[in-house]
């Protein structure tokens, strides 16, 4: 059966690939060895022929790509450990990077993410959200392409101009609404995620490579900088776990997996994480083993994964935690209930116990039976324990089969310029034009003298001759008064008298 070997305690632990594809956990403070646990586990799988994604936070997963050199402290751990052919070498190692920078450009278009991850990445509310999805079904039914933030953006400043029509059709759209997304979609730009957009999109064949000896590429996605930008990093990775569940067929359960993920900063995944979209997760997790893909969870405590995710884990490695605080405390029983009881380890006071490179480790056994929990030697890495430098970064790349397809970004024709063309359509159809007979301008009155000024005056000061008329009337006026007043007065008396 094929399987590699993760350390030893009482007896030797195996990961056996069977069951690669049952999901597992590595747990444990910081500075107590998962990075190296991580090392160890790509590395056997990439043995066994099984190509592996998986993020590198730090930069130290990238020694990955050299081999490592021999001292007396490794030395000494091989021979306790027993493990037999110990030899150093580098694995195969296909760099990538959201930004470019680090690796091969790694980009998707807005319509393979689709509203919903959309909508986290821009921290949208459930009003927002809902604009989005209204954007997204109008560019389907219209046939506009989704490709670039561009795009995205042109799209809903369509939404907002025709709005009424829109909001009859599809559904109120407020102009606050778009408004707010459009500022999201600034911040997203600013964050690097126009980058992250566009095309060449990644294909799923690409992270699925072997070399020319069979072993399994690992693929390494720079999150140094990513990782700053929780909501984006989160959402990318699980963007790519969707379309590997979406897109592979059913196998069941084969002799190896045919990709393993390993998801770092996990905790990151389901801080504030929608009620909706942590369902999704939890759907995808349970129901991609079928497809022979392994989800590998990497987090500081276990209670940062929750319950309906954590019951699906198989594999575990557990790191030491340091229970100073009472969430610490919380954390180690926790992780102590997690394991199948062995009698010769008491696992809550191991826990705090463990030393760099020790940890308590339970496999899936024959017919998916965990096996007891083992404190055990962690196996050393056969590749460099730490970063690499850019010149070696360079050399990998520089080797890379991928280059050539992806680092030259393209721009095709999308909802940008199918907007574009419309609006200035539209514009032309609708200008009059003075050559072919449109509406007379208004001819401009003829300038005047200061003397017909002063005499007929202007729009804010009246003339001489209308000042002289007003005035004239007003006598004539006040003369006509005098005279109706006394005949009345007159008349009205002279009765009295008779």
């Amino acid at each position: 059966m094929s399987d590699f070997l993760i350390g030893k305690g009482d007896q030797p632990v195996h990961l056996l690939g069977k069951y690669g594809n049952r999901h597992g956990l590595v747990a444990g403070a910081t500075g107590t060895g998962k990075s190296v646990t991580l090392m160890v586990m790509a590395e056997g799988f990439s043995r066994l022929g099984v190509p592996v994604v998986m993020a590198d936070v730090k930069g130290d997963i990238a020694g990955l790509a050299m081999p490592g050199t021999m001292n007396d402290r490794i030395a000494q751990r091989v021979q306790q450990i027993g493990i037999e052919g110990y030899a150093n070498e580098a694995s195969p190692v296909v760099f990538w990077d959201l930004y470019g920078k680090l690796g091969h450009p790694l980009r998707t278009t807005v319509s393979e993410v689709g509203p919903p991850l959309m909508s986290r990445m821009l921290e949208l509310n459930d009003t927002q959200s809902g604009v989005m999805d209204i954007a997204f079904k109008l560019a389907d039914d219209h046939g506009l392409l989704l490709l670039d933030l561009d795009d995205l953006r042109a799209l809903l400043n369509h939404v907002t101009e025709n709005r009424a029509d829109i909001s009859k059709q599809y559904g109120l759209v407020s102009p606050q609404s778009v408004a707010a997304i459009q500022r999201a979609l600034l911040r997203l730009e600013q964050d690097g995620g126009k980058q992250f957009f566009g095309e060449p999109a990644v294909q799923l064949a690409d992270l699925m490579r072997q070399d020319m000896s069979g072993r399994g590429v690992v693929n390494l996605i720079a999150a140094d900088q990513l990782i700053l930008r929780p909501r984006l990093y989160s959402s990318f990775l699980l963007w790519l776990l969707s379309e590997l569940f979406e897109t592979l067929p059913e196998v069941g359960d084969l002799e190896v997996p045919k990709l393993v993920f390993f998801f770092d900063e996990a905790h990151l995944l389901f801080d504030d994480c929608p009620p909706a979209l942590r369902q999704r997760v939890e759907q995808v997790v349970r129901l991609i083993r079928s497809k022979g893909v392994g989800v590998y969870f990497c987090s500081q405590n276990p209670d940062d994964i929750p319950d309906e995710v954590l019951g699906q884990l198989g594999n575990r490695v557990q790191h030491a935690l340091r229970a100073f605080t009472p969430r610490d405390q919380k954390a180690v029983r926790a992780a102590a209930e997690t394991f199948v009881q062995n009698p010769k380890v008491d696992v809550a006071k191991a826990i705090g116990e463990l030393g760099v490179g020790e940890a308590l480790v339970s496999m899936l056994m024959a017919k998916a039976v965990p096996m007891p929990v083992e404190r055990a030697l962690i196996c050393p890495p056969r590749c460099r324990m730490g970063a690499i430098t850019d010149e070696e970064r360079a050399l990998v790349r520089s080797r890379s089969p991928v280059g050539g397809k992806y680092d030259t970004s393209v721009n095709r024709e999308s909802a940008f310029e199918m907007l574009a063309a419309r609006a200035e359509k539209a514009a032309a159809t609708e200008a009059p034009s003075a050559k072919t007979g449109g509406p007379a301008a208004k001819a401009e009155p003829e300038p005047r003298s200061k003397f017909d000024e002063f005499l007929w005056g202007t729009k804010r000061r009246q003339g001489a001759v209308e000042a002289a008329a007003k005035s004239a009337t007003r006598t004539v006026a006040n003369g006509i008064g005098r005279q109706i007043l006394r005949g009345l007065l007159g008349g009205l008396l002279g009765g009295k008298k008779r």
